[in-house]
């Protein structure tokens, strides 16, 4: 049975020519810069991104968190979205391992921060205050892309006010493509950008920090502190480079499987969706609390993978063929069709 896997885009499997480029991969140590493979990377996307450097680390929570470390230190404070990974879903390391006190401020509907309320959260300088460093913002969030626009007001804000500005970009392709525009256009508003290469682009492993020299030195002693020293690590740039080559224009095809997705999903009934809401590869549906565990057991059965919530996150990605997207859609409907039939009252 093919399995069909929605919960998240980084189930991704490398593809044959992924294989191929990892297993011919040119390697050295890269704790002493001789990996030429995992130079290469960061060479490349660092240009991409308009900056002078790159670091290569094992996944997007290390890399967000050295970018974090590298711009605060201790009793400094970042402001964070509420809804932001780097706030809510990387274990508070900022916190735990750099002493670095969040100020979370509540998501907007379409992902980004009122700019009044990040003004007004910026503490003075004054003894009795962590000390605001940094603002850090996330693009997709949720799916959503956060408008050029309001990047440029955010960096405005926070250059008037002494912040540097982060991004955590584990997405960013997904944005870039969505918007038709070069990665640079989003990257030059921001001193730090932290890149995923394991979700959507399809590599098994790892993820890029990109900024000036000075920042992404302070980043690699950080990244040796935390552990994340890698050695012949070229075996899996390898794949990263594989994945900048094929697999970023194809990221339209996973936003348009998710439309269909939605569209398809939003005319059964028992399921709450808005396919105008589905702007990159993320489609929420929603359905009644009590149905939620029976729908991903009928799912599952059926070789089908969701997570259990009654929002359900459906995430397209390069596994996923627009026939998957009319399977998992009409599965969906044979539940609730079934559930209408199973409680319908028996006739005298």
């Amino acid at each position: 049975m093919r399995t069909i896997d929605l919960r998240s885009d980084t189930v991704t499997k490398p593809s044959e020519g992924m294989r191929a480029a990892m297993a011919a991969a040119d390697v050295g140590d890269d704790v002493y810069g001789e990996d030429p493979t995992v130079n290469r990377l960061e060479a490349r996307l660092a240009e991409m991104l308009g900056k002078e450097a790159a670091i290569y680390v094992a996944t997007g929570t290390q890399s967000n968190l050295i970018g974090l470390m590298s711009h605060c230190e201790r009793g400094d404070e970042y402001i964070v979205g509420q809804q932001a990974h780097t706030y809510k879903y990387e274990g508070g390391g900022a916190a735990v391992l750099g002493s670095i006190q969040p100020q979370p401020i509540d998501n907007e509907p379409d992902g980004t921060l009122d700019l009044g309320k990040v003004a007004a959260a910026i503490k003075p300088d004054d003894s009795h205050f962590a000390r605001t460093r940094l603002l850090a913002l996330e693009n997709t969030v949720g799916g959503k892309v956060i408008p050029l626009a309001y990047i440029a007001e955010a960096e405005k804000l926070a250059r008037s006010r002494g912040l540097n500005m982060h991004l955590d970009g584990a997405r960013l392709f997904n944005a870039v493509v969505k918007l038709g525009i070069r990665p640079t256009e989003i990257a030059r508003h921001f001193d730090t950008v932290s890149v995923c290469l394991s979700k959507g682009l399809g590599a098994p492993v790892g993820s890029v920090l990109v900024g000036s020299k000075t920042l992404i030195d302070r980043a690699r002693r950080w990244r040796k502190v935390l552990g994340g020293g890698m050695r012949q690590a070229g075996l899996t740039a390898a794949a990263g480079l594989y994945a900048l080559d094929h697999n970023i224009e194809r990221l339209a095809e996973d936003h348009a499987n998710a439309r269909a997705l939605a569209e398809a999903l939003g005319s059964i009934d028992g399921v709450k969706i808005d396919p105008a809401l589905v702007q990159t590869n993320m489609v929420f549906m929603s359905v009644a609390p009590d149905r939620v565990g029976s729908l991903r057991e009928h799912l599952a059965r059926r070789g089908m993978l969701i997570s259990a919530s009654p929002t359900v996150r459906l995430v397209t990605h390069l596994d996923i063929s627009r026939d998957d997207v009319t399977a998992f859609a009409q599965a969906v409907r044979e539940f609730f069709s079934e559930s209408r039939t199973t409680r319908a009252p028996a006739h005298a």
